[in-house]
């Protein structure tokens, strides 16, 4: 199974790519040398450049994935593979490069190549590490067991800012064998919530601990935190290809779902964002002024409604839509229901409609939601239904979505009853265990065109 080292790869390539590009083009253009060019060779630099990097990064791209301590390590990383790469420059270049090509230039970008990368690698580093104490863009990760394995976990957490991890402490039932120790294992779901732990690791032994494996995988579910077990016996598993990595460390997903897959969420981003982007400008852009308006002159109130609810990881959000109430001091805890007054006149059309939903473009644009996923729950109906449903928090493991499964089979509404939140949340387990990029399609197409997807609303 791919892993966030995967997205790592490709990101840290993109990077290299760029500022490779534009070193070339900076020299060939503004360079001393730059009136002595022959335009056309430019595609030859760059093609040669280009093939030389990729075929560098691919050979060497695990073992320069991860620091083992501070940027200094990435400094020694960088210089070994620009010497590399100019060794691949040579042997490419005597392939493909005629004799009238300037060798000095190539040895001029690379040099700037290299001091660009140095930069530019600096300050991100500096930048991620001051998000990080800022407490933004991270997950807080726990760590249950103390071993040589899970300190070299934490080396590898601390020393890679990029992964978006932050240690916050060590699970043992031996609290005085690590001063990083901040609690017992037994008292996990109570650390998670008061920690607000968005991932945790738990050290396990091949041969043992499967009952106990099993006792945190339940409380991490109800928890809506994503589990990773680190197996103490590292050799057992370094040839299995569904394995995850972080690092030289192979760590076990126990419920893997197909969004974890890099490709996937990769695809499903990019046409959230062209979804998005069309939707506000092809129907919200000119139906927003009309709808202001009327519910202006139907109601006192400001056009939208806002409201804090719990997206992907547990994170609240701020969730936006046409405003179809009065203003009424209950609109965070109770739900609307059949013939209640406090939906205008306009706002019943709306929510029959589904327009009321419209904003929420803007959060899927945001990156805070997606087209289709789990409707986006008040932090009320979190708090109640967590303790109520077995599974409840595991919506949370994928974004929100503006319509669902769930809601397309007509389980919309109000859910005085339990059973009508334990069927959307088992229409939702369905739709996040089974998921394709065509299974949204046929969700959008139904949320148009189904008259189940207008059940139950008002």
């Amino acid at each position: 199974m791919k892993s966030r080292e995967s997205e790592l790869l490709f990101l840290y390539l993109f990077f290299d790519l760029t500022i490779l590009n534009i070193s070339i083009l900076a020299l060939y253009n503004f360079g001393a040398s730059a009136c002595l060019r022959v335009p056309h060779e430019l595609s030859i630099y760059l093609l040669h450049a280009n093939l030389s990097w990729l075929i560098t990064y691919f050979v060497l791209s695990k073992k320069n994935l991860y620091l083992r301590d501070g940027f200094g390590n990435r400094f020694l990383r960088i210089s070994l593979r620009t010497l590399i790469f100019l060794l691949v420059l040579g042997i490419v270049g005597f392939m493909i490069l005629s004799k009238s090509l300037s060798r000095l230039f190539i040895l001029e970008y690379v040099a700037l190549f290299y001091v660009g990368k140095l930069v530019f690698y600096f300050f991100l580093y500096q930048y991620l590490l001051y998000l990080r104490r800022r407490g933004k863009h991270i997950n807080s990760v726990l760590i249950v067991g103390v071993s040589e394995i899970t300190k070299f976990l934490r080396m590898i957490i601390d020393s890679n800012p990029m992964l978006g991890y932050k240690f916050e402490g060590y699970l043992s039932r031996d609290m005085e064998k690590d001063i990083d120790v901040i609690g017992h294992p037994d008292h996990l779901a109570e650390i998670i919530k008061e920690k607000k732990i968005e991932l945790v690791f738990v050290s396990l032994s091949l041969f043992s601990q499967s009952i106990r494996a099993t006792e945190y995988l339940k409380i991490c579910n109800n928890a809506g935190v994503k589990l990773r077990f680190l197996p103490e016996n590292q050799r057992w598993f370094k040839s299995k290809i569904n394995m995850e990595s972080v690092g030289d460390l192979v760590v076990i997903n126990p419920q893997q779902v197909p969004l974890d897959e890099i490709e996937s969420r990769f695809f499903k981003r990019l046409f959230d964002l062209v979804f998005s982007l069309l939707a506000i400008v092809l129907v919200f852009s000119w139906l927003f002024p009309l709808l202001a308006i009327v519910i202006k002159l139907t109601s006192k109130g400001p056009v939208f409604f806002v409201q804090e609810r719990t997206g992907i990881n547990n994170r609240t959000f701020k969730c936006y839509k046409f405003r179809s109430m009065k203003v009424n001091s209950d609109a965070d805890n109770l739900q609307a229901s059949a013939n209640d007054d406090r939906i205008t006149s306009i706002g019943r059309f709306m929510r029959k409609t589904n327009i009321d939903e419209l904003p929420q473009f803007f959060n899927v644009l945001f990156g805070q939601m997606s087209v289709v996923g789990p409707r986006p729950h008040m932090l009320q109906h979190t708090e109640q239904y967590s303790r109520l449903i077995e599974h409840y928090m595991v919506r949370h493991y994928v974004k929100p979505g503006v319509t669902g499964w769930a809601q397309v089979n007509g389980y919309r509404g109000e859910t005085k009853e339990l059973w009508k939140m334990e069927k959307r949340v088992e229409f939702d387990m369905d739709y996040i265990e089974n998921w394709t990029f065509w299974w949204d399609l046929k969700i959008i197409l139904m949320t148009i065109f189904s008259e189940k997807t207008y059940n139950n609303a008002f």
